[in-house]
């Protein structure tokens, strides 16, 4: 029997870009973030072809909230390579989805580090306070709860990334607090302790 629990990605948010439906154009509007496509231009032209696909991919899903098959044949034409090369990249990264998630994406990490000082418990307080399962998205559509690999932070252990944010040394009753907050506040609950994306000019 084995300690980690096997995580099927595939059967959550995270299935074959081939079977995804033409959901629209990718325009320079976003809808969900303020964010436009063309926001890390300069800075996309300085770097690699595969880091440059994962910038533009990411800023699609900011501004759409997930990737569409119309969004993978943008950034091909983007970035002058195939459409089999984005959804290489698509597929292999689990924090790109291929389906509608919440405003609020709930990860908790369950690898060594988080799983031994109690995860799996902060799963379970996140589950009973909003009444759904990892890889599920609560009925409002503001809360997505996944169960994920190393979020890099394991001297902080457990870690539950909300979106771009994380939130160290996790307890079942700080998860619960925390989608009060969330739910009180917005993105003003988040930590601070996260990834930018720096607009240039």
């Amino acid at each position: 029997m084995s300690f980690h629990p096997k995580m099927a990605y595939g059967a959550t948010f995270h299935k074959s870009s081939r079977q995804l439906e033409d959901e629209g154009p990718v325009s320079n509007t976003p809808p969900r973030t303020g964010r436009a496509l063309t926001s890390s231009s300069s800075a996309i032209r300085r770097i690699g072809a595969a880091p440059r696909c994962c910038l533009r991919l990411y800023l699609v899903q900011y501004q759409q909230g997930y990737i569409t098959a119309n969004a993978i044949r943008h950034v091909a034409e983007l970035l002058g390579i195939t459409r089999a090369d984005v959804e290489d990249v698509v597929s292999f990264y689990t924090m790109f989805y291929t389906r509608p998630v919440g405003k609020f994406v709930l990860q908790v990490c369950r690898t060594l580090s988080c799983a031994l000082n109690g995860a799996e418990r902060v799963t379970e307080g996140l589950m009973d306070k909003l009444s759904i399962k990892p890889g599920e998205t609560d009925p409002t559509g503001t809360f997505t709860l996944l169960e994920v690999e190393c979020l890099g932070a394991c001297d902080r252990a457990p870690v539950v990334m909300v979106n771009d944010a994380w939130h160290e040394c996790q307890k079942p009753e700080d998860a619960a607090r925390l989608v009060d907050d969330l739910r009180a506040r917005g993105e003003a609950a988040l930590s601070g302790c996260h990834h930018v994306i720096e607009r240039r000019n």
